[in-house]
């Protein structure tokens, strides 16, 4: 059966490839993380406060839903995002984005999540490249994102800010 994934991104060059290649990578050391996932599971992107550069003006917002569209596997050229290389990856399958700086506040959800039993400490769970989540947090989310989500192709466009990388 499919599990659900909260997919954690922190960087905006980062955000930009995994959307414009649909594809998904994990840095060394996070083999855990990126096995956790199987072909065929429902993820959210989310991004977190830091990703665009201004923590003090973005939240943390899941943004779209994907499907992993491949296994989990050692990538055969590395892609690297700043000082950090990233190993392994898998192919996505966005099925809707919500527009650029739009999307569900994930903070406004973290009381009704039971994936984060302390609210008061629940951001440090977010320090990871993924966070499977519960099936009645998945559905909780769904609903909250569903009417914020367009097509790939009207949305897809806002979150390319440097050339994409294939």
């Amino acid at each position: 059966m499919p599990s659900t994934h909260l997919l954690i991104i922190g960087d905006r060059a980062a955000l930009s490839w995994v959307v414009t290649a649909q594809r998904m990578a994990f840095p060394a050391g996070r083999s855990k993380a990126a096995r956790a996932l199987e072909d065929g599971d429902e993820i959210f992107l989310y991004t977190t406060r830091g990703c665009f550069r201004n923590p003090t003006r973005d939240l943390g917002r899941v943004i779209g839903r994907a499907r992993v569209a491949s296994p989990v596997r050692v990538l055969e050229d590395p892609v690297a995002f700043g000082e950090r290389t990233f190993t392994e990856g898998c192919r996505l399958e966005v099925s809707g984005l919500a527009r650029f700086r739009e999307g569900v506040v994930l903070r406004d959800l973290v009381p009704r999540l039971s994936v984060f039993p302390d609210p008061a400490t629940w951001s440090v769970r977010m320090r990871r490249a993924s966070l499977t989540l519960p099936p009645g947090d998945a559905d909780l989310v769904r609903t909250e994102l569903e009417p914020l989500l367009v097509s790939y192709s009207q949305a897809a466009e806002g979150y390319c800010w440097e050339p994409a990388l294939a």
